[in-house]
């Protein structure tokens, strides 16, 4: 999806644009043969500031065109302050934009929509907003997200209450343009200091009598959190959960999530997410961008009831030469040099954990092997690691170890499945084909890249690992200017 880029932390097929600050994926819609990802967008600089929506469009999810900026704010409009976060639908030969207005003078974003009629190239806003103002008794108001069910639409627009609950507001409409307001959705937890202060970008997936409710926590101290998913069932316009809820990912390095049921399969949702920098503010605008948006993932629903998530199959086209194969066994202090890969590069591997210890992949990318991303397995805390701790030699980039549980990892001789995603500076690790990590890291050592599969226990691991260079489709463009407002 771009060029092999000179900056060596510029992804080379995750989608963003080679220059300038993005963040949360919006308007995720299939119209006219096309997949279609919007996002937030600043074209004049690498900072939350001055946003748009960029869009891309690909038939295939692996070749990606540029289209004109889709929405610019309109000075001294109802959005002069930003086109923030919201959705898109297919509507016969249009697509519609559901999308927040921001403005500086008003703690609410209230909702409006622009049109397109000719496939996404150019966009007529409302004359006025189509939800002015927030429903009583809220205390923050954004994001909506609309989709068709049973010959209805329906909106969910991320909220807090103010009698500290965080809430995703329900709406119905039959033509887009009329809407009741229902009442919330779903809430969080108003005990003191358990819950979040607010929940942006509500996002929903129905799997037969079963659903999804996704949604990113945010407070106003320190904004953007994580995000978490709610499955359960409807009833009576509500949805009521029937477990915890659970992270979507359990890295320190994805928001805002993004929905799309794919084209022509009722049970296939795909979405993407923002991955934001883990590195210090000058070091990224000096690089002169920020933000990614993550690899297409498909989301379902296990038989236990909980969300799975795996790389879109259609991102296997991506892969270009098998440059691993191999299978082994390693014991303590003796790791085993699997091989060079490339700064971009997808990874499967089988591992038998040892019990004695923690086991798993090295990712070193300096040639005297101190700067270096851990993959490990431990089996007595039943749960993956990822240590980025010493991921870079610059003190900028952030590090920290984050865990993602497997308690089947447990029972002694157990294997378990890994799927590695490694783009220049994201990292996006699934383990068993269910639960991911996402996260950022800043490699600068020189040499080249290699595996190292590793043990600290004293039975030894076995290992079955392949990987494969990733080869971009073709070279991302700057987004050109917007059309018409």
């Amino acid at each position: 999806m771009s060029a092999l880029p000179a900056d060596p932390h510029l992804p080379a097929v995750h989608l963003r644009p080679p220059r300038n600050w993005i963040n949360d994926p919006n308007g995720l819609v299939f119209h006219r043969g096309h997949y279609h990802v919007f996002f937030q967008y600043n074209p004049h600089g690498p900072q939350h500031s001055n946003v748009h929506w960029g869009h891309f469009r690909s038939p295939d999810l692996i070749n990606w065109e540029p289209l004109p900026v889709a929405l610019a704010p309109t000075p001294d409009g109802y959005d002069a302050d930003g086109c923030f976060s919201g959705n898109a639908v297919s509507v016969d030969d249009r697509m519609v934009a559901f999308y927040s207005a921001h403005r500086n003078d008003r703690w609410w974003q209230p909702i409006t929509t622009a049109e397109s009629q000719d496939n996404g190239r150019t966009w007529s806003k409302r004359p006025h907003l189509l939800i002015p103002e927030p429903p009583a008794g809220t205390t923050m108001y954004r994001d909506p997200y609309v989709w068709r069910q049973d010959d209805r639409w329906r909106m969910l627009v991320g909220s807090a209450l103010d009698d500290g609950r965080a809430a995703a507001l329900l709406y119905e409409s039959d033509d887009l343009e009329n809407w009741a307001y229902l009442g919330p959705f779903h809430t969080g937890d108003a005990a003191a200091g358990t819950g979040p202060i607010g929940w942006e970008c509500p996002q929903y997936a129905t799997f037969g009598d079963r659903s999804a409710l996704i949604v990113s926590d945010w407070t106003p101290r320190n904004g953007p959190s994580h995000t978490t998913v709610h499955t359960g069932r409807e009833s009576d316009g509500r949805f009521v959960a029937d477990s915890p809820p659970a992270p979507l990912d359990h890295g320190p390095d994805f928001y805002a999530p993004a929905l799309l049921k794919a084209p022509g399969d009722d049970e296939r949702w795909l979405l993407w997410a923002w991955a934001w920098e883990a590195r210090d503010d000058a070091w990224a605008h000096g690089a002169g961008w920020a933000g990614v948006l993550t690899l297409p993932r498909e989301v379902s629903l296990t038989a236990g009831g909980t969300v799975a998530q795996r790389p879109a199959r259609e991102v296997l086209a991506l892969r270009g030469a098998r440059t691993l194969h191999r299978t082994g066994h390693v014991t303590q202090g003796e790791p085993v040099e699997l091989g060079q890969v490339s700064p971009s590069f997808d990874l499967t591997a089988v591992l038998v954990p040892d019990a004695t210890g923690t086991s798993g992949l090295r990712l070193v990318t300096s040639a005297d092997g101190s700067e270096h991303l851990d993959i490990l397995l431990d089996p007595a805390a039943g749960h993956l690691v990822v240590d980025r701790s010493h991921a870079s030699l610059d003190r900028r980039a952030r590090g920290g170890s984050y865990t993602l549980p497997h308690p089947a990892m447990k029972r002694s001789g157990s294997p378990v499945g890994l799927r590695v995603i490694v783009d220049r500076s994201i990292a996006e690790i699934y383990l068993a084909d269910e639960q991911v990590l996402t996260l950022r890291f800043y490699p600068l050592g020189e040499g080249p890249w290699r595996l190292q599969a590793r043990t600290t226990g004293t039975l030894g691991s076995e290992f079955a690992v392949e990987s494969w260079d990733l080869a971009p489709a073709d070279a991302l463009r700057e987004p050109t200017p917007a059309g018409r407002g």
